[in-house]
């Protein structure tokens, strides 16, 4: 007797849902990179960079709006490879990896963001506003967001993001939730897509050779909305249609550079934007044509952040190779001993650390790790399509968060120039007053010397609308007199205004700067005596004066004397 149509056409569904994912009831697919494949392209990913950054190094923002003519280009030296090890480039997103061997892939964004207000190195644009507002307790999401960070669309994450793909193999989702966690340290929108794009370029580069289908998953990793979005699906365009690169970098000046509508939440004209260097790395990948060393001369000939650029470029392609297939001149004089700058890792403990990290991603994203007949470890990674971000604009921001640091938290930044150091720094020169409100700028801060006198207090309005305040409570004794003594001085380049209050009374404003203090120096006395017997509180205004530079207070004494 044979079988009925309906028992076959239930048998097919009843295998269907034995291979669906049950949350998104589409089948599941795998792929499958072996351990020793995947350190080998990793490794080829961190060389990558190495060499682009070094490369590039001598070119870095000395080309602005111009093409590095040809014959203006350093050449690759093999010995190059190891000036990496002193590179930004590198060591910051290091401070990430760190953070997740420390405390777990899933460790938390306030985690995220203590250990990075906590880093040493110098940094810049997006990366210093955000570490600043970090050390003064603004918690992320906020320390990247446009009301306290004024470079949101910044470069700064992109060129940190290579760990989130070169953890996550075929795992775009998992470099999208790195944006969310790190990239929100220091930038916002436009800022944080372009390092979520360059992460799934990374994470889709240890399958994909295609550098066209590399780019199209790094898009997919982004909302389409977004102005970042728009610019790769331009050079996307644009590089199918324009012969040479050099017209196409035309191109891309006319529309980013140039049109003020692709350059709001941008800091002017510096050309630290994200979207026209990510352009720039584009050109090097798209018109290398696979070729290692034009792909970096040609990201790095674009110019502006020109050792930036190729090392994102150099990562990304040297990725789709692997490191047992790159050209000697790039690896023979590796010194794989030497430690990154600022970080805890040479290169072995660096691709130990992504190894371990890219196992916990693989298990946490539903997939696993098989071994095969000769006992060789296989990643198997499930495909999920791109889930990107919601779009937010920097230029038009969506509310705060209202985000801070607790006084725990607090506690455990401890960097000269954070809030506990410069609580610590008013105790010393003036026990009992508390400081609020001061910004980061001129490296807030007791020196040891300043403009001829010792133990110098520096500090600064938070904004210009915003001054730094100091302040105690005083109990004034009665029947003697109480005077409020202040020596106080200026930068030699500006001024700023000096405010005294008791109970929110204004006592004393008075101008701080070459007129009132010509050298350098001014000796102040407010008398407190009407307030005998009582229990006051006592501000002093850091207050900016009207040009906005170098409005530091510079604070040599604070004393409450009686007679």
């Amino acid at each position: 007797m044979k079988p009925s149509n309906s028992i076959y056409v239930w048998f097919g569904v009843w295998i269907t849902l034995l291979t669906v994912n049950v949350r998104g009831l589409e089948p599941t697919q795998y792929r499958r990179l072996s351990v020793k494949d995947y350190r080998d392209k990793m490794k080829a990913g961190w060389i990558g960079q190495m060499a682009g950054v070094t490369l590039g190094a001598p070119t870095e923002f000395k080309y602005k709006d111009r093409i590095i003519p040809e014959n203006e280009m350093p050449k690759w030296q093999p010995r190059l490879i190891n000036d990496a090890f002193e590179q930004d480039d590198l060591y910051v997103e290091m401070t990430f990896l760190r953070t997740m061997e420390q405390h777990g892939l899933d460790c938390s964004i306030r985690q995220a963001g203590i250990d990075f207000a906590n880093s040493g190195y110098n940094l810049a644009c997006a990366n210093n506003a955000g570490r600043e507002n970090l050390r003064m307790g603004i918690a992320p999401p906020d320390s990247g967001h446009p009301q306290f960070n004024k470079c949101p669309n910044d470069i700064d994450y992109q060129i940190e993001a290579d760990y989130s793909g070169l953890i996550a193999p075929g795992l775009p989702n998992v470099a999208i939730a790195m944006g969310e966690k790190f990239g929100r340290l220091m930038n916002y929108g436009d800022g944080i897509y372009a390092g979520q794009f360059m992460g799934a370029m990374y994470a889709e580069a240890f399958f994909k050779k295609d550098i066209v289908k590399v780019i199209e998953a790094g898009l997919m990793a982004i909302p389409a909305e977004s102005q970042h979005a728009e610019m790769v699906r331009d050079v996307l365009k644009w590089s199918k249609e324009i012969p040479t690169w050099e017209e196409c970098w035309k191109r891309c000046q006319e529309k980013y550079r140039k049109d003020p509508e692709y350059l709001k939440a941008s800091t002017g004209l510096d050309g630290i934007d994200c979207k026209i260097n990510a352009a720039y790395v584009l050109m090097g990948l798209l018109y290398g044509k696979g070729d290692l060393d034009q792909t970096i001369i040609i990201a790095c000939r674009c110019g502006l952040d020109s050792d930036c650029n190729p090392s994102s470029a150099g990562g990304v392609i040297f990725t789709t190779f692997g490191f047992s297939k790159l050209p000697d001149r790039f690896t023979k004089d590796l010194n794989e001993k030497s430690f990154f700058s600022n970080t805890a890792y040479n290169v072995p403990g660096l691709l130990d650390v992504c190894e371990k990290l890219a196992r916990q991603a693989i298990v946490k994203e539903g997939g696993r790790i098989e071994k095969d007949t000769k006992g060789e470890e296989i990643f198997v990674i499930p495909v999920k399509p791109a889930k990107p971000s919601k779009l937010e604009l920097s230029w038009a921001p969506g509310p705060i968060a209202e985000s801070k640091f607790t006084a725990a938290e607090m506690d455990q930044i401890t960097v000269p120039g954070s809030a506990v150091a410069l609580k610590k720094d008013v105790h010393k020169l003036a026990p009992g007053w508390t400081i609020a409100n001061c910004g980061t700028e001129m490296e807030p801060g007791l020196r040891d010397g300043e403009l001829g006198r010792k133990n110098v207090l520096i500090t600064h309005p938070l904004d210009k609308a915003t001054a730094c305040v100091l302040s105690r409570m005083a109990d004034i004794p009665a029947g003697k007199k109480t005077t409020l003594k202040l020596t106080v001085g200026h930068h030699r380049g500006g001024e700023w205004d000096l405010l005294v209050k008791a109970d929110a009374r204004e006592l004393l404003r008075k101008a701080v700067g070459e007129a009132t203090a010509p050298n350098d120096w001014l000796d102040v006395s407010v008398d407190l005596s009407k307030y005998q017997g009582k229990s006051i509180l006592l501000e002093l205004y850091n207050q900016p004066a009207g040009e906005w530079c170098w409005e530091g207070g510079y604070w040599a004494g604070i004393s409450i004397d009686t007679e």
